[in-house]
């Protein structure tokens, strides 16, 4: 049987005739406040309630500050995604021109107006309408050739 560490003390019995120790209970009072005095506590908690009110709602860290940030958040993952996207066409194409021939030929003859040996380039230009209503005129009755840079 295990010993217990402390011994407890025994209970206290009470004296034959004498009742046990207890608190008193002290009855209080009930607080009286004038109407006057409730009506100014009303007013004080009544001004407190509606100054916490404020805060919360335009306070710096409020609801109208809060709402602010979820829309500049909103902003924000709208731009990373069309960046994103952005920056997949971007790769997309150079690795076009990295590996594909034809796109960089492609790109040399839209951009810069390359033209392989051998090649002919018309340029056709709309025609005029006549001011007098009659038919149509043109510039010149031969076709237009452009001096040509050449792609090797």
């Amino acid at each position: 049987m295990p010993i217990d560490p402390e011994p407890k003390p025994a209970p206290r019995k009470a004296a034959r005739g004498v009742a046990p120790l207890r608190r008193k209970r002290v009855q209080s009072e009930p607080i009286v406040v004038s109407p006057r005095g409730r009506r100014i506590l009303n007013v004080l908690f009544g001004f407190a309630t509606v100054v916490m009110m404020v805060d919360a709602l335009v306070g710096e860290k409020g609801l109208v500050a809060r709402m602010r940030a979820r829309e500049e958040y909103q902003r924000q993952v709208a731009s990373v995604e069309k960046l994103k996207l952005e920056n997949a066409r971007l790769r997309e194409k150079s690795a076009r021109l990295r590996d594909d021939p034809s796109a960089i030929e492609a790109i040399a003859r839209e951009e810069l107006g390359l033209i392989r040996d051998g090649e002919l380039l018309f340029i056709v230009r709309d025609a005029k309408p006549a001011r007098d209503g009659s038919a149509p005129s043109t510039d010149a009755g031969a076709p237009l050739t452009k001096p040509a840079n050449h792609v090797k």
